[in-house]
């Protein structure tokens, strides 16, 4: 029913005028996995959709480097028509294998926000531990495809070392060990993959943190040694400047204010979260809100959110609840 009535929509023409009437505002698009098939598993969006979707946002919009994007809010003009910039989280190699040809297909720039200890294959990420667990023959309850969510939810509320320690005892009650390597679905891009990306004059690295914790569970010291290493560990592997910085999971929940202070203290010019927004002229460039695309973004959904159906239909949310 709601396929239908997006289809109404669309028909009407509606998704045409929202996108004019809404060219003022930018879209960043916020990517994490890719795949060859149809393996939407961990949000991944295969080629061909990935393939439509710059398609069509190549016909209907200006996709241009975050950096410029950043530029044109922090002067304080309004900005280009129908601005899109791209952006994609963590730096799994699957966006090098699977996405990275499309974008030299296209010649569209991105921007990959790394966790350093992850490139620097120190750890992999938390996040994706859970992930692995969950998908073994012998899971816990918690882990359950219907849970999953609610466990990471908690676990966002904890200290990182507690984190820790309750998926390490999961793991034990699941008499499974936790491989020191990532598994290939969860690989993380090489230094040498990163530079040649970088090279390709498309593609900037920015800072997702040294270990994907959540802001609002650290000391403040905690939190500007995550930006500051970070960014040190980047730079000294690509020998380029970092400018911009991602906030891990990035809800309203998960980052204080003082964080963002402590972005643009450590020498960001921005920093994207993840709930969802357009920024505008005036728009804090240190709390840029994103549209999420994932393997489950059917084209008709993912042009309802680009073309401005769902800001338009949020305002409306807004203004009668």
């Amino acid at each position: 029913m709601k396929r239908l009535a997006l289809r109404i929509l669309r028909s009407s023409g509606l998704f045409a005028l929202a996108r004019k009437t809404s060219a003022g505002m930018a879209r960043i698009l916020m990517y994490h996995n890719f795949s060859q098939g149809d393996d939407a598993s961990n949000g991944a969006v295969s080629v061909e959709a990935a393939r439509q979707q710059l398609a069509y946002l190549c016909e209907h919009f200006q996709i241009v480097p975050l950096i410029k994007l950043v530029e044109q809010l922090k002067s304080g003009k309004p900005l280009d028509s129908r601005m899109v910039a791209l952006t994609v989280d963590d730096g799994r190699r699957n966006f090098y294998e699977f996405l990275f040809p499309l974008l030299k297909e296209f010649q569209i720039p991105t921007t990959v926000f790394v966790v350093s200890s992850f490139i620097r294959r120190e750890d992999w990420l938390w996040t994706d531990k859970v992930l692995w667990l969950a998908e073994q023959p012998l899971s816990v309850e918690e882990l359950h495809p219907d849970k999953v969510e609610h466990f990471f939810a908690r676990m966002n509320r904890l200290r990182p070392e507690k984190r820790n320690a309750c998926i390490d005892l999961i793991a034990q009650r699941m008499r499974v060990l936790i491989p020191r390597e990532p598994p290939a679905q969860y690989a993380p891009c090489s230094w040498t993959e990163l530079r040649q990306m970088v090279d390709s004059g498309l593609v900037e690295i920015g800072s997702h943190s040294v270990t994907h914790p959540i802001f609002s569970s650290l000391t403040d010291e905690e939190s500007w040694w995550e930006l500051t290493t970070s960014r040190s560990q980047i730079e000294s592997g690509l020998e380029r400047k970092v400018e911009s910085f991602c906030f891990p999971n990035g809800q309203p929940m998960d980052y204080f204010p003082l964080h963002l202070g402590q972005v643009e203290r450590a020498g960001y010019s921005s920093a994207v979260l993840t709930h969802f927004g357009m920024p505008c002229p005036g728009s804090n460039p240190y709390a840029l809100p994103r549209i999420g695309v994932g393997g489950q973004t059917n084209f008709l959904s993912f042009r309802k959110y680009v073309d401005g159906i769902e800001h338009y239909q949020a305002q409306l949310t807004s203004a009668f609840w």
